[in-house]
């Protein structure tokens, strides 16, 4: 079941007729039930995982809060994390590093006998388990008192907006608003229709025509045009853009019309000017998650320079294979470590400047916005790329390929269908207010929400294409 599909659209008609029936306990129930439901559709089997981890860690936030032997919580902390990343390990990375292993083995002339799990991967299991995660962590370092209510935290770990592609949220974010009573205003229904309109436009009509662009040049082995490389890689950076933030768009959306408030996961990525900068606009969630739980678990840049960087590359590599089981993900991850390590080591290096002059700024920012946006491509050539060897061939395209004049209709229509989006982020960004629309005249909104309904129309892709992330 996607959003962006009829089904869906009738599944939240009756959850929400019900939802606005029912007391708190009612309607937390109900929630739990549609829940596994919008789970269920894809495949019911895996509904077993989710079931197990969730009475897994609510048993281990108990002991957690019971027990005062720093010794015992620690072990019941790492039983729990062994857990959940023993799930994803099999489902997720068994194959990956079996296949691997077995590659370098036959390198060196040995051939060993693995057997191979020809499974199934769980759809949104690494969400879902990076969520739980966070209560027992957050459980074991006393920011947060565990749930006696085994619904109640079941319905946090199993919360159908969020559930399958995020946004990741925390559990002292999320669960207190499961265990309050919640207050639905007008204000809570028309945000969620507005941010839900605005991620379907961003999917149907942004994303999804993008993808008509980018999967027929990254599905051919080559060899590629300059032309038709930048295309690629320029469509897919508003693909995985629209496809990915509408996701996040319509899960907010749908949590605000049963008075939930989830977090904002993207703040204009594509205006960052440095790496830093990036990963605090891009899938904000996660990025926060591999700050909190990893890198400073790791020590952050608290133990000196060297270790600092070490630490950087350490969490990027992970969020690189976080993304998925295959190589050109880790050397994603690499890539973005080791521009967040070479821009802090610049700036190490550089120390303070003295304020430059308005211009200057001005033109500085201009630049710093340009240069990282090529970095960021090139980041999205490395993510989309299926192999090592269509990546060499893309990047070879890229300094020496030929030009080839056929492309220019490609940009003109991404110009098309991306220049909404553009204008929109460009205010938002110049008035540094995401929700500025809130000022806009009733008129110039009603404007503007009939030119998304429309175009949804006139463009969309209703053939119900699944979101990117559904596969990490």
């Amino acid at each position: 079941m996607v959003f962006n599909s009829l089904l869906f659209a009738v599944f939240l008609g009756v959850v929400l007729l019900l939802y606005y029936r029912l007391p708190h306990r009612g309607q937390n129930h109900l929630l739990l039930i549609a829940s596994y439901v919008f789970y269920g559709a894809w495949d019911w089997r895996f509904l077993s995982l989710i079931w197990i981890s969730t009475t897994v860690d609510w048993w281990a936030g108990l002991h957690l809060d019971e027990s005062k032997s720093p010794a015992y919580r620690k072990r019941v902390l790492f039983l729990s994390c062994l857990f959940n990343l023993g799930f994803l390990g099999v489902f997720k990375y068994y194959g990956f590093f079996a296949t691997s292993f077995l590659a370098l083995a036959a390198w060196f002339g040995w051939h060993p006998q693995i057997r191979l799990l020809h499974i199934v991967l769980p759809i949104g299991i690494s969400f879902y388990t990076f969520q739980s995660m966070s209560y027992t962590i957050e459980v074991y370092r006393k920011h947060l008192k565990p749930s006696r209510n085994l619904l109640e935290y079941a319905t946090f770990v199993a919360f159908f907006p969020h559930m399958v592609a995020g946004p990741i949220m925390r559990a002292t974010s999320l669960l207190p608003q499961v265990q309050k009573p919640r207050v639905i205003t007008r204000a809570h229904i028309v945000e969620g229709l507005r941010l839900m309109l605005w991620g379907l436009y961003k999917k149907m009509v942004i994303a999804d025509n993008m993808a008509l662009i980018v999967d027929p040049i990254f599905a051919r082995p080559g060899p590629y045009t300059f032309g038709e490389t930048f295309v690629g890689v320029l469509a897919f950076a508003f693909q995985i853009y629209g496809d990915f933030s509408g996701y996040s768009d319509i899960a907010r959306g749908t949590a605000s019309l049963m008075g939930f408030e989830l977090i904002v996961n993207f703040d204009l990525p594509y205006f960052a000017t440095s790496p830093q900068d990036f990963w605090r606009r891009w899938h904000i969630s996660l990025s926060t998650w591999l700050r909190d739980y990893l890198y400073v678990s790791l020590g952050g840049n608290q133990k000196g320079r060297v270790r600092t960087y070490v630490n950087l590359m350490l969490t990027m590599l992970l969020g690189g294979l976080w993304h998925g089981a295959s190589w050109t993900f880790v050397c994603w991850g690499a890539y973005h470590g080791t521009l967040l390590a070479g821009h802090r080591a610049i700036g190490e290096w550089r120390g303070e400047r003295p304020a430059p002059s308005a211009w200057r700024a001005r033109a500085g920012w201009l630049l710093s916005v340009g240069f990282m946006f090529v970095l960021t491509l090139y980041g999205w050539l490395l993510f989309r790329c299926h192999t090592f060897h269509q990546i060499a061939g893309m990047t070879r395209a890229l300094f020496l390929g030929p030009l080839d004049a056929g492309s220019l209709r490609h940009l003109v229509t991404i110009a098309f269908f991306t220049l909404p989006l553009v204008v929109v982020q460009c205010v938002q960004y110049f008035r540094d207010d995401l929700d500025f629309w809130r000022q806009v005249p009733v008129w110039a909104q009603t404007a503007f929400y009939l030119f998304c309904l429309y175009s949804i129309f006139l463009f969309g892709a209703f053939r119900g294409a699944a979101f990117i992330y559904f596969q990490f």
